[in-house]
Protein backbone atom coordinates (compact mmCIF):
# COMPACT_ATOMS: atom_id res chain seq x y z
CA UNK A 1 0.00 0.00 0.00
CA UNK A 2 1.73 3.10 -1.16
CA UNK A 3 1.94 6.44 1.25
CA UNK A 4 -0.61 8.25 -0.58
CA UNK A 5 -3.20 5.53 -0.20
CA UNK A 6 -2.33 5.55 3.46
CA UNK A 7 -2.78 8.96 4.22
CA UNK A 8 -6.01 9.14 1.53
CA UNK A 9 -7.18 6.50 4.25
CA UNK A 10 -6.53 8.43 7.52
CA UNK A 11 -8.26 11.76 6.14
CA UNK A 12 -11.31 9.69 5.23
CA UNK A 13 -11.54 7.94 8.84
CA UNK A 14 -10.50 11.63 10.18
CA UNK A 15 -13.67 13.47 8.52
CA UNK A 16 -15.46 10.27 9.15
CA UNK A 17 -15.70 10.51 13.08
CA UNK A 18 -16.30 14.74 12.08
CA UNK A 19 -19.71 13.52 9.90
CA UNK A 20 -20.85 11.19 11.95
CA UNK A 21 -21.98 13.31 14.63
CA UNK A 22 -21.89 17.09 13.91
CA UNK A 23 -24.68 17.27 11.11
CA UNK A 24 -27.23 15.61 13.20
CA UNK A 25 -25.82 15.85 17.49
CA UNK A 26 -28.56 18.64 17.67
CA UNK A 27 -31.65 17.16 16.61
CA UNK A 28 -30.74 14.45 19.32
CA UNK A 29 -29.82 16.83 22.02
CA UNK A 30 -32.75 19.17 21.13
CA UNK A 31 -35.40 16.23 20.68
CA UNK A 32 -34.26 13.47 22.13
CA UNK A 33 -32.82 14.92 25.47
CA UNK A 34 -34.70 17.89 25.82
CA UNK A 35 -31.85 20.37 25.94
CA UNK A 36 -32.39 23.56 25.66
CA UNK A 37 -31.13 25.90 22.77
CA UNK A 38 -28.39 27.47 24.59
CA UNK A 39 -27.17 24.14 26.17
CA UNK A 40 -26.88 22.61 22.26
CA UNK A 41 -25.09 25.57 21.12
CA UNK A 42 -22.82 25.16 24.25
CA UNK A 43 -21.92 21.74 22.86
CA UNK A 44 -21.18 22.58 19.89
CA UNK A 45 -19.08 25.47 21.03
CA UNK A 46 -16.62 22.61 22.62
CA UNK A 47 -14.96 21.57 19.34
CA UNK A 48 -14.13 25.56 18.25
CA UNK A 49 -13.02 26.29 21.66
CA UNK A 50 -10.35 23.37 21.83
CA UNK A 51 -9.51 24.29 18.09
CA UNK A 52 -8.84 27.51 19.45
CA UNK A 53 -6.37 26.09 22.11
CA UNK A 54 -4.94 23.22 19.95
CA UNK A 55 -1.76 24.69 18.82
CA UNK A 56 -1.00 24.75 22.72
CA UNK A 57 -1.43 20.93 22.78
CA UNK A 58 -0.76 18.67 20.03
CA UNK A 59 0.90 20.87 17.81
CA UNK A 60 3.61 21.49 20.46
CA UNK A 61 4.01 17.43 21.07
CA UNK A 62 4.18 16.70 17.49
CA UNK A 63 6.81 19.21 17.00
CA UNK A 64 8.88 18.85 20.10
CA UNK A 65 8.22 14.74 22.07
CA UNK A 66 6.29 12.73 20.03
CA UNK A 67 6.38 11.35 16.54
CA UNK A 68 2.51 12.66 14.68
CA UNK A 69 1.47 9.37 13.77
CA UNK A 70 1.75 7.70 17.54
CA UNK A 71 -0.01 10.75 18.60
CA UNK A 72 -2.71 10.65 16.45
CA UNK A 73 -2.84 6.73 17.60
CA UNK A 74 -3.13 7.84 20.95
CA UNK A 75 -5.39 10.94 20.69
CA UNK A 76 -8.42 8.74 18.17
CA UNK A 77 -8.09 5.92 21.07
CA UNK A 78 -8.68 7.78 23.98
CA UNK A 79 -11.48 10.17 21.90
CA UNK A 80 -13.11 6.84 20.81
CA UNK A 81 -13.89 5.57 24.24
CA UNK A 82 -14.78 9.31 25.40
CA UNK A 83 -17.09 9.25 22.66
CA UNK A 84 -18.65 5.70 23.20
CA UNK A 85 -19.30 6.98 26.84
CA UNK A 86 -20.45 10.06 25.51
CA UNK A 87 -23.36 8.23 23.83
CA UNK A 88 -24.54 6.85 26.91
CA UNK A 89 -24.65 10.06 28.53
CA UNK A 90 -27.98 11.81 28.91
CA UNK A 91 -27.40 14.35 31.57
CA UNK A 92 -26.22 17.96 30.13
CA UNK A 93 -23.62 18.65 33.07
CA UNK A 94 -21.60 15.39 32.57
CA UNK A 95 -22.05 15.38 28.61
CA UNK A 96 -20.47 18.61 28.29
CA UNK A 97 -17.46 17.73 30.81
CA UNK A 98 -17.21 14.52 28.43
CA UNK A 99 -17.37 16.30 25.21
CA UNK A 100 -15.12 18.90 26.39
CA UNK A 101 -12.16 15.96 27.05
CA UNK A 102 -12.87 14.98 23.31
CA UNK A 103 -12.75 17.74 21.61
CA UNK A 104 -9.29 18.44 23.48
CA UNK A 105 -7.99 15.73 22.00
CA UNK A 106 -9.56 15.88 18.66
CA UNK A 107 -9.22 19.26 17.82
CA UNK A 108 -4.84 18.59 17.43
CA UNK A 109 -5.10 15.78 14.97
CA UNK A 110 -7.42 17.73 12.86
CA UNK A 111 -3.91 20.25 12.25
CA UNK A 112 -1.47 16.82 12.70
CA UNK A 113 -3.09 14.93 9.55
CA UNK A 114 -2.76 17.72 7.57
CA UNK A 115 1.10 18.61 8.62
CA UNK A 116 1.64 14.67 8.29
CA UNK A 117 0.10 14.09 4.94
CA UNK A 118 2.03 17.31 3.50
CA UNK A 119 5.65 15.68 4.70
CA UNK A 120 5.05 12.55 3.60
CA UNK A 121 3.76 13.87 0.00
CA UNK A 122 6.57 14.36 -2.66
CA UNK A 123 4.84 17.13 -4.03
CA UNK A 124 2.13 18.56 -1.51
CA UNK A 125 0.99 21.49 -3.56
CA UNK A 126 -0.12 18.98 -6.23
CA UNK A 127 -1.15 16.16 -3.87
CA UNK A 128 -2.70 17.20 -0.94
CA UNK A 129 -6.03 17.97 -2.69
CA UNK A 130 -6.10 14.64 -4.12
CA UNK A 131 -5.65 12.98 -0.57
CA UNK A 132 -7.56 15.39 1.23
CA UNK A 133 -10.88 14.99 -0.74
CA UNK A 134 -11.00 11.80 0.92
CA UNK A 135 -11.90 13.20 4.23
CA UNK A 136 -15.16 15.16 2.46
CA UNK A 137 -15.72 11.09 1.32
CA UNK A 138 -15.68 9.84 4.47
CA UNK A 139 -18.32 13.00 6.29
CA UNK A 140 -20.31 11.66 3.16
CA UNK A 141 -20.10 8.26 3.69
CA UNK A 142 -20.60 8.30 7.94
CA UNK A 143 -23.94 10.10 7.16
CA UNK A 144 -24.93 7.40 4.62
CA UNK A 145 -23.73 4.64 7.02
CA UNK A 146 -25.88 6.41 9.69
CA UNK A 147 -28.70 6.19 8.05
CA UNK A 148 -28.72 2.63 7.40
CA UNK A 149 -27.49 1.52 10.56
CA UNK A 150 -31.00 3.89 11.49
CA UNK A 151 -33.62 2.01 9.05
CA UNK A 152 -31.92 -1.51 9.65
CA UNK A 153 -33.01 -0.66 13.35
CA UNK A 154 -35.94 0.69 13.81
CA UNK A 155 -38.11 -0.97 15.92
CA UNK A 156 -35.04 -2.64 17.34
CA UNK A 157 -34.10 -1.44 20.58
CA UNK A 158 -31.25 -3.79 19.90
CA UNK A 159 -30.11 -1.74 16.76
CA UNK A 160 -31.36 1.67 17.67
CA UNK A 161 -29.53 3.63 20.70
CA UNK A 162 -29.72 7.48 21.53
CA UNK A 163 -26.85 8.28 21.16
CA UNK A 164 -26.18 6.76 17.80
CA UNK A 165 -24.12 9.04 15.99
CA UNK A 166 -21.17 9.65 18.70
CA UNK A 167 -21.43 5.81 19.16
CA UNK A 168 -20.20 5.08 15.36
CA UNK A 169 -17.74 8.01 15.83
CA UNK A 170 -16.37 6.00 18.53
CA UNK A 171 -16.32 3.23 16.93
CA UNK A 172 -14.09 5.17 13.64
CA UNK A 173 -11.93 7.00 15.77
CA UNK A 174 -10.48 3.66 17.18
CA UNK A 175 -10.47 2.42 13.88
CA UNK A 176 -8.45 5.52 12.85
CA UNK A 177 -6.48 4.91 15.80
CA UNK A 178 -5.16 1.54 14.83
CA UNK A 179 -5.23 2.28 11.32
CA UNK A 180 -2.58 5.56 12.45
CA UNK A 181 0.48 2.65 13.09
CA UNK A 182 0.15 2.32 9.17
CA UNK A 183 1.45 5.96 8.38
CA UNK A 184 4.74 6.69 7.44
CA UNK A 185 7.41 7.29 10.47
CA UNK A 186 6.87 11.20 10.95
CA UNK A 187 9.32 12.11 14.13
CA UNK A 188 8.95 15.18 15.98
CA UNK A 189 10.94 17.98 14.32
CA UNK A 190 12.54 19.05 17.93
CA UNK A 191 13.11 22.93 17.17
CA UNK A 192 9.58 23.08 17.30
CA UNK A 193 7.42 26.12 16.49
CA UNK A 194 5.80 28.42 19.32
CA UNK A 195 2.20 27.99 19.70
CA UNK A 196 2.32 31.98 19.76
CA UNK A 197 3.31 32.11 16.63
CA UNK A 198 0.19 33.49 14.49
CA UNK A 199 0.96 36.78 16.58
CA UNK A 200 3.52 37.69 14.22
CA UNK A 201 0.69 37.82 11.42
CA UNK A 202 -1.31 40.78 13.64
CA UNK A 203 0.80 43.08 11.93
CA UNK A 204 -0.95 42.45 8.59
CA UNK A 205 -4.26 44.16 10.04
CA UNK A 206 -2.97 47.12 9.77
CA UNK A 207 -3.10 46.89 6.02
CA UNK A 208 -6.95 47.90 5.63
CA UNK A 209 -8.17 45.41 3.05
CA UNK A 210 -6.65 42.20 5.25
CA UNK A 211 -8.41 43.68 8.10
CA UNK A 212 -11.81 44.33 6.45
CA UNK A 213 -11.03 40.53 5.20
CA UNK A 214 -10.68 38.83 8.63
CA UNK A 215 -13.75 40.83 9.68
CA UNK A 216 -15.87 39.52 7.08
CA UNK A 217 -14.23 35.94 7.72
CA UNK A 218 -15.31 36.11 11.48
CA UNK A 219 -19.17 37.53 10.63
CA UNK A 220 -19.36 34.65 8.06
CA UNK A 221 -17.61 31.54 10.05
CA UNK A 222 -20.38 32.57 13.26
CA UNK A 223 -23.24 31.47 10.25
CA UNK A 224 -21.52 28.39 9.77
CA UNK A 225 -23.08 27.01 13.57
CA UNK A 226 -26.39 28.48 12.81
CA UNK A 227 -25.79 25.48 9.53
CA UNK A 228 -24.31 22.83 11.92
CA UNK A 229 -26.79 23.38 15.21
CA UNK A 230 -30.43 24.12 13.64
CA UNK A 231 -30.30 22.76 10.38
CA UNK A 232 -30.88 19.35 11.53
CA UNK A 233 -33.93 19.68 13.81
CA UNK A 234 -35.11 21.99 11.30
CA UNK A 235 -35.56 18.97 8.28
CA UNK A 236 -36.91 16.65 11.12
CA UNK A 237 -39.42 19.32 12.01
CA UNK A 238 -43.09 18.83 10.61
CA UNK A 239 -42.42 21.37 8.15
CA UNK A 240 -40.10 20.15 6.17
CA UNK A 241 -41.07 16.08 7.41
CA UNK A 242 -36.97 14.45 7.01
CA UNK A 243 -36.91 11.23 9.30
CA UNK A 244 -34.55 10.67 12.00
CA UNK A 245 -33.45 7.65 9.89
CA UNK A 246 -33.14 9.32 6.88
CA UNK A 247 -31.32 12.64 8.26
CA UNK A 248 -27.99 11.88 7.89
CA UNK A 249 -28.20 10.70 4.18
CA UNK A 250 -30.03 14.19 3.49
CA UNK A 251 -27.50 16.36 4.91
CA UNK A 252 -24.76 14.87 3.15
CA UNK A 253 -26.30 16.74 0.12
CA UNK A 254 -23.97 19.82 1.26
CA UNK A 255 -20.77 17.42 0.79
CA UNK A 256 -21.32 16.56 -2.10
CA UNK A 257 -21.95 19.76 -3.61
CA UNK A 258 -18.49 20.26 -1.69
CA UNK A 259 -16.67 17.81 -3.88
CA UNK A 260 -18.46 19.29 -7.10
CA UNK A 261 -17.47 22.69 -6.44
CA UNK A 262 -14.40 22.27 -5.75
CA UNK A 263 -13.06 20.15 -8.18
CA UNK A 264 -14.67 22.06 -10.64
CA UNK A 265 -15.56 25.22 -10.06
CA UNK A 266 -13.51 26.86 -7.89
CA UNK A 267 -10.67 27.51 -10.15
CA UNK A 268 -12.67 28.59 -12.96
CA UNK A 269 -14.51 31.41 -10.78
CA UNK A 270 -10.89 32.28 -9.90
CA UNK A 271 -9.49 32.70 -13.09
CA UNK A 272 -12.94 34.24 -14.44
CA UNK A 273 -13.83 36.62 -11.57
CA UNK A 274 -11.04 36.68 -9.27
CA UNK A 275 -10.87 36.24 -5.63
CA UNK A 276 -12.72 39.32 -4.80
CA UNK A 277 -15.78 38.01 -6.32
CA UNK A 278 -15.60 34.75 -5.67
CA UNK A 279 -15.44 35.23 -1.70
CA UNK A 280 -18.59 37.55 -2.57
CA UNK A 281 -20.53 34.69 -4.12
CA UNK A 282 -19.19 32.29 -1.42
CA UNK A 283 -20.90 35.15 1.42
CA UNK A 284 -23.75 35.36 -0.53
CA UNK A 285 -24.90 31.51 -0.83
CA UNK A 286 -25.64 31.46 2.42
CA UNK A 287 -28.21 34.06 2.89
CA UNK A 288 -29.99 32.88 -0.13
CA UNK A 289 -30.01 29.32 1.45
CA UNK A 290 -31.49 30.64 5.17
CA UNK A 291 -34.02 32.56 2.90
CA UNK A 292 -35.15 29.34 1.45
CA UNK A 293 -35.36 28.11 4.78
CA UNK A 294 -37.13 30.68 6.29
CA UNK A 295 -39.87 30.31 3.25
CA UNK A 296 -39.91 26.74 4.18
CA UNK A 297 -41.98 25.19 1.20
CA UNK A 298 -41.73 23.63 -0.96
CA UNK A 299 -39.61 20.76 1.27
CA UNK A 300 -37.88 19.49 -1.86
CA UNK A 301 -36.35 22.92 -2.44
CA UNK A 302 -35.29 23.18 1.10
CA UNK A 303 -33.53 20.41 0.83
CA UNK A 304 -31.88 21.03 -2.14
CA UNK A 305 -30.53 24.50 -0.97
CA UNK A 306 -28.38 22.40 1.41
CA UNK A 307 -26.19 22.06 -1.53
CA UNK A 308 -25.33 25.85 -1.14
CA UNK A 309 -23.50 25.09 1.65
CA UNK A 310 -21.24 23.50 -0.49
CA UNK A 311 -20.73 26.49 -2.46
CA UNK A 312 -20.13 28.80 0.47
CA UNK A 313 -17.81 26.34 2.07
CA UNK A 314 -15.26 26.02 -0.73
CA UNK A 315 -16.09 29.73 -2.83
CA UNK A 316 -15.59 31.01 0.84
CA UNK A 317 -13.48 29.36 3.51
CA UNK A 318 -10.78 27.66 0.89
CA UNK A 319 -10.49 30.52 -1.15
CA UNK A 320 -9.84 32.39 2.07
CA UNK A 321 -6.96 30.30 2.98
CA UNK A 322 -5.93 30.49 -0.79
CA UNK A 323 -6.08 34.26 -0.26
CA UNK A 324 -4.25 35.15 2.46
CA UNK A 325 -1.46 32.25 1.53
CA UNK A 326 -0.97 34.80 -1.66
CA UNK A 327 -1.11 38.07 0.21
CA UNK A 328 1.22 37.27 3.35
CA UNK A 329 4.56 37.83 3.43
CA UNK A 330 6.75 34.59 3.01
CA UNK A 331 8.36 34.75 6.38
CA UNK A 332 5.22 35.24 8.29
CA UNK A 333 2.96 32.85 5.51
CA UNK A 334 2.34 30.08 8.28
CA UNK A 335 1.64 32.36 10.92
CA UNK A 336 -1.24 33.97 8.98
CA UNK A 337 -3.03 30.59 8.40
CA UNK A 338 -2.41 30.05 11.76
CA UNK A 339 -4.08 33.47 12.62
CA UNK A 340 -7.15 32.75 10.05
CA UNK A 341 -7.62 29.23 11.39
CA UNK A 342 -8.06 30.76 15.19
CA UNK A 343 -10.57 33.17 13.81
CA UNK A 344 -12.70 31.19 11.50
CA UNK A 345 -12.43 27.83 12.93
CA UNK A 346 -12.09 29.09 16.50
CA UNK A 347 -13.32 32.35 17.60
CA UNK A 348 -16.35 32.73 14.95
CA UNK A 349 -17.38 29.67 15.77
CA UNK A 350 -17.50 29.05 19.26
CA UNK A 351 -19.71 32.76 19.25
CA UNK A 352 -21.64 31.74 16.31
CA UNK A 353 -22.28 28.82 18.54
CA UNK A 354 -23.43 30.32 21.31
CA UNK A 355 -25.31 32.49 19.44
CA UNK A 356 -26.95 30.73 17.54
CA UNK A 357 -27.85 28.11 20.82
CA UNK A 358 -29.54 31.37 22.19
CA UNK A 359 -31.70 32.05 19.22
CA UNK A 360 -32.73 28.68 19.46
Amino acid sequence: MTAKTRLGIMMFLQYAIWGAWAPVLSAYLLDDLGFTGFQAGAIYALLPLATILSPFIGGQLADRSVSSEKLIAFLQLAGGVLLILAARTTSFGALAWVMFVYCLLYAPTLALTNSLAMINLKDSEKEFGAVRVWGTIGWIVAGLILSGWRRAGEGSDALMMGGDMLFLAGIASIVMSAQAFMLPHTPPKKEGVSPWAFLESMKMLKVRSFAVFMAITFVVSTELEFYYILTAPFLQSDAIGVSPANLPAVMTIAQFAEILVMAYLLSWALKKYGMRKTLAIGVVAWPIRYVIFSIGAPAWLVIASLALHGLCYVFFFVAAFIYVDKVAPPDIRASAQSLIAIVALGLGRFLGSLFAGWIQ
